[in-house]
Formats: structure tokens, sequence, C-alpha cells
């Protein structure tokens, strides 16, 4: 299978399967001496673990990582990191009513006419198990970045037709409720709204909102490898993702130059900035030094328990009803992993950053060389001391 490898010199792969004996990740290009142990990754894998409220699948995995390689005494090596998470609480039985049937909504059909075979017990690949890889190299990329001063942080903007109000925006308060909404009053309608779906055996979409602080100048590339494009290939590979936006978005299609464009001016420190952040933080394919903001829609939930249409694999038309344990909305397990596929493509393209400028390598390597010869004269003096 092509297709499991992601980045260019900070670069992962995952692998395993939702019913097999576990998820696994290699990370590939993360700089040796980067403080990083298995609490530090566990923290993000599990604001994604299932079973945490009734709005998740009450699937009982622990999702705890093992570190297999690529670290030594608290720090990174520069070779590549290895990590697993067994698998512990498969029902596969749940799926053997189906094992002929294709499940609306899901991979079942596409991934039987392109490989001849499909895994039916929660999808194989195609499951949203896979992303625990996903969310264990994010963690490693999000250490790397906030050792350069960048952040990232997403949310819950909306569930269903339920949206967070600005005026009452609180990120404080998105760790306080299952739904990582930053406003109490909309995650209190939302939860509302979620338990007369579930009621009907029915599911909801949403959209996740993402910021990414403390981004230099310049980061990205002018034609195909822009910012926006890899982030927006990032965000979009998540499963059940079906929209993407930065900035204004598609509200920008409904504005005019002189209301989207965003003026320049000179801060009180001498640097330029922007007067207003319409453009979400990056022109021209490459970031702005604003804060960058972009969307994530979910579609809702493929698997519900309501009789649907579907045929078999011999072609013949019959009903579905899909047992076993299903989030009835995807969006705040969601949230964590929006923010592990921008911390890999940051991470990415800032490493690719490096080389854009000959000044900025001179300037490196003058100070490694500097750097070298400085703890060589140091050992020579301390070996002319002894």
């Amino acid at each position: 299978m092509a297709g499991s490898t992601f980045g260019t010199i900070w670069k992962i792969t995952t692998w395993g399967e939702s019913h097999g004996k576990g998820i696994g990740v290699v990370i590939d290009g993360c700089p040796s001496g980067l403080p990083l142990t298995e609490e530090d990754v566990q923290k993000y894998l599990d604001r994604r673990r299932p079973g945490q409220n009734r709005y998740t699948t009450q699937r009982n995995e622990g999702d705890k990582v093992e570190l297999l390689s690529g670290i030594f005494e608290g720090r990174t090596t520069g070779t590549p990191i290895a990590m697993f998470v067994h698998n512990q609480d498969q029902r596969s039985k749940d799926y053997g009513n189906i094992m002929d049937m294709y499940r609306p909504g899901h991979a079942d059909y596409t991934f039987d006419m392109k490989y001849g075979f499909r895994d039916y017990r929660g999808g194989g690949r195609s499951s949203g198990r896979e992303t625990i890889g996903r969310v264990a190299a994010g963690a490693v990329a999000a250490a790397f970045l906030k050792s350069l001063g960048i952040e990232i942080q997403a949310w819950t903007r909306s569930v269903g037709p339920i949206e967070v109000d600005p005026a009452r925006f609180d990120l404080d308060e998105r760790d306080k409720n299952g739904l990582y909404m930053p406003d109490a009053c909309a995650a209190e309608k939302a939860e509302a709204y979620l338990r007369e779906l579930m009621a009907k055996k029915d599911s909801s979409g949403g959209v996740v909102e993402c910021e990414i602080s403390g981004l230099p100048v310049g980061i990205g590339e002018p034609v195909f490898e822009k910012l926006s494009a890899n982030l927006a290939k990032a965000v979009m590979s998540i499963g059940a993702v079906k929209g993407f936006e930065i900035g204004d978005g598609f509200q920008a299609a409904k504005s005019c130059g002189s209301q989207n464009n965003d003026a320049f001016g000179i801060g009180k420190d001498g640097n330029i900035y922007k007067k207003t952040n319409h453009s979400g933080g990056v022109l021209g394919g490459m970031s702005d030094g604003s804060r960058l903001v972009f969307r994530a829609a979910f579609k809702p939930t493929s698997s519900i328990a309501s009789p649907q249409d579907t045929v078999t694999r011999d072609g013949k038309e019959t009903k579905i009803e899909i047992k076993g344990r299903h989030d009835p909305i995807i969006v705040p397990r969601a949230v964590v992993v929006v923010e592990a596929m921008a911390a890999l493509t940051v991470a990415d393209m800032l490493l690719i950053s490096m080389a854009s400028r000959l000044d900025r390598i001179q300037t490196f390597f003058a100070y490694s060389s500097a750097l070298e010869e400085e703890r060589r004269e140091e050992y020579e003096r301390e070996n002319s001391e002894t």
C-alpha cells in the first residue's frame, strides 16, 4: 500500500489496523537533543482516547504508548523514533453480520475495488484508529515547535448548527467539557443536540478551528509547496474531513478587495505588521507573521444504528444496521488530530525553509565552525593542564 508516509525532511510513516495487534508510527528527520518522554506523547494520546464520555465510542482502550527507539537519556538521538500502541479491546464479532456488505459513508466499497479485499473489522487502515500514529508523531513535532516559540491550539468551533460565540470565547473552557468547545453555553446546547440525535440513532458533523502562533515570516514556498496547500493536504488526509479553509476562507468570495486586503503598518517596535488578518496568516503560500488560523469541516459519523440501504459484495440490494461502539460525533476527538497534522506540516516546512537563503546558511555554518573551534581549544587547554 502506498500513501502511508507524510513529509519531506520531518517524515512519518504510520502502520497498523483497527483490529490488528496495534498501531504504530516511525518518525525520521527529528533533530537530536529534543527533550522527550513517553509522558509527553501520552498527554496528546489521552486527548483522542475513546471512552472518555458519552459522546465518544465506548471502546475501552488505554492507548498507552511505548517509545521503542530514537531516545536516549530523555532526549532524541537524531535516529528514527518508533512508537507503538497495543490494541486491547477489539470486538471483531461486532462486524461479523456486515462482512459482505458495504457500509454507507465508509471506505468499504472503494477499498474493495482498489485492492480486491477489505478488512471488514472496523475498516482496517481506513479506521479512525489509524490517527493514533499521527497524534503520537504530532506530539513530538509540537515539542520541537514549542522549543522555537511556536504553539498550536485547536478547538471545536461548531457541532451541527451550534457554534461558539466569539463574545464568549474562553480557551480555558475548552478542556472543561467533553466536546472541547471554548464556550460553556454553546457546549451545553451542543450536548442537548447530540442527545436528541443519539435517541434517533443518528450522528452529527462539526467544525474544528486551529490557531498557530509564533510562526516567523516566510515559512512555506510560493508555488506548489505553499504552507496553506500543505496544511490543506495534511488536514484533508484525516478521515471524515470534507472541507478546509484558511483565514476568511469561503467568506472571502463574498467580499471585495478593499475589505479583504490586509493593510500593513509599522508597529511601536519598528516591525512590519498587518492591521487585520483576513488572509489567516498566509500570503503567497508563505507565513506572514500573523496568527495562522484555519478550519476543518467534518462530516457526521458514518456508522449509525438506523437502517440504511446498501448492497452486498455479490451485487444484491439489502438493508444494513451497524452495531458496535461508535462515536455519535467525531469532532471532539479529532481536535488533537488536527493539531498533530498542523504540527507535522509546520515542523517539516520549517526545516525545508532553512535552506532558502545563502546568508543564513553561511551564518549557521560559520557559527558551527566557531563553536567547534572553541570546543577544540577548550579540549587542548584541559589536556595541556593535565
